[in-house]
């Protein structure tokens, strides 16, 4: 048979890692599809400076809507980032009767659903496995793996830049500011670290997770996302005494009353498999009904490991590259007629535990009138510890964990403690999970 030809937007890292693996590999590739595939049109800046690719073999260019618009290209490959020109390509590319390949999860997360329907129009098919988490195949573990179980939860370290940062706050005791800038150093982390150390990124991976969990429609923009740039060494060393870590954690449960989805600090217990998931790594932890739970652990990001999930697209696309649409997958996990409506909970609405840490006067009955006020507001305390004033101090850190409590109870409680003459200045909070 013919060499499926392929069209590739985009020779940087993830490129080049992709062009790099499709060569080496051609000829395992080729013994599991049956074909070859054969990057034969690419576009990226600065064309003439690339070595990966063989000009004698490939038409190289500068303008990606050439290699689209190319009758040749069976599959387009998307790997440029970004939202506006990216979304322009792919519909085009859609437009054409191409299939298409992509890595960027802001892209399906937030112009999915446009993108998904005029896929389906066409029918071609919409690949994004290298969209969350890097190299670990949990979209085709969603979409395939697991589809007999009703999931129940997800919850996911899934930004490998502030997973770095909270390892390196709690295994060395340094601060956020300082391991961010190490982070930058070492390429981590973005000049503008926005995206990830505020949850953004992990944001556009959860709300993918979640449509394909719970046969939702992609809806980032209800997702709760909060950073870790507030939370503190001391944090980091009180939660650990508790027998907690924290983790930045993308989750995603359903309820009675909706879909909870959320990206914020967690605390979970040391003894947890995903909290000794440590430094860059990935790892997704799911719950089915049937299966129970299941990890998913390795790199979520890095040249070859996001190449190895964009060939493993690039090898699903041309499988079924003249299949009829009935006959592929869905695209979102579930027939387009069974998409569900159901609700995005608001993060005032979500029920979980708390850690509390408050700044308190250090004198008889402060610790029995802080917990009064949380009693009067139906906050249950699960466990306290206060530390030793320093030398000279009046005042003392006081941590509270919390029993499970619907979010909009615990703001009424803190308020009402943080008005308490005892307590000065603001109550930290960091939310609990036990995953059980």
């Amino acid at each position: 048979m013919d060499a499926v030809k392929v069209g590739l937007l985009g020779l940087g890292t993830v490129g080049g890692g992709t062009a790099t693996v499709l060569t080496r590999n051609a000829e395992e590739i080729q013994a599991r599809l049956g074909r070859a595939i054969k990057i034969t049109h690419a576009a990226g800046l600065g064309i003439d400076s690339q070595t990966i690719l063989d000009p004698a073999t490939t038409k190289l260019t500068e303008d990606a809507f050439e290699v689209v618009n190319d009758p040749e290209v069976e599959i387009v490959v998307e790997l440029i980032g970004g939202y506006t020109l990216a979304k322009d390509l792919v519909l085009k590319a859609i437009e054409n009767g191409k299939h298409v390949v992509t890595a960027n999860k802001a892209l399906i997360a937030i112009h999915g659903p446009e993108i998904m329907k005029a896929a389906a129009e066409q029918g071609v098919s919409v690949c994004y496995e290298a969209a969350v988490a890097g190299g670990i195949p949990i979209i085709k573990a969603m979409r395939e793996g697991l589809a007999a179980n009703k999931i129940q939860w997800i919850a996911g370290i899934i930004n490998g830049t502030g997973n770095f940062i909270l390892t390196e706050m709690r295994d060395k005791g340094r601060d956020f500011a300082d391991v961010l800038k190490e982070a930058q150093e070492l390429g981590y982390a973005e000049a503008d670290p926005t995206f990830d150390v505020e949850g953004i990124d992990a944001a556009h991976k959860l709300t993918i997770l979640a449509s394909l969990a719970f046969g939702i429609e992609l809806q980032f923009d209800k997702a709760y996302t909060e950073g870790i740039s507030k939370i503190t060494a001391e944090d980091v060393s009180y939660a650990g005494e508790l027998g907690y870590r924290i983790k930045h954690l993308g989750i995603t449960r359903k309820t009675d009353k909706g879909i909870e989805l959320r990206v914020h600090p967690t605390l979970i217990p040391k003894k947890r498999l995903i909290a000794n998931v440590d430094g860059v790594m990935n790892a997704v932890l799911v719950y089915g009904d049937a299966v129970g739970p299941t990890l998913y652990y390795g790199a979520g990001a890095g040249a070859e490991p996001t190449a190895s999930a964009v060939v493993a697209d690039i090898i699903d696309a041309a499988r079924t590259i003249d299949a009829p649409l009935h006959h592929k997958v869905p695209l979102l996990g579930f027939q387009d007629d069974a998409m569900r409506d159901t609700p995005i909970l608001s993060i005032d609405d979500v029920e979980t535990a708390y850690y509390l840490r408050m700044e308190a006067a250090d004198k008889p009955g402060v610790l029995a009138e802080v917990s009064d006020t949380f009693a009067k507001n139906n906050i249950s305390i699960e466990a306290v510890l206060q530390k030793e004033p320093a030398t000279g101090e009046n005042s003392v850190h006081l941590i509270m964990l919390t029993q499970k409590c619907v979010e909009s109870s615990v703001n009424h409680a803190i308020q009402a403690v943080e008005n308490l003459s005892s307590v000065q200045g603001g109550v930290v909070r960091i939310r609990m999970e036990h995953l059980d």
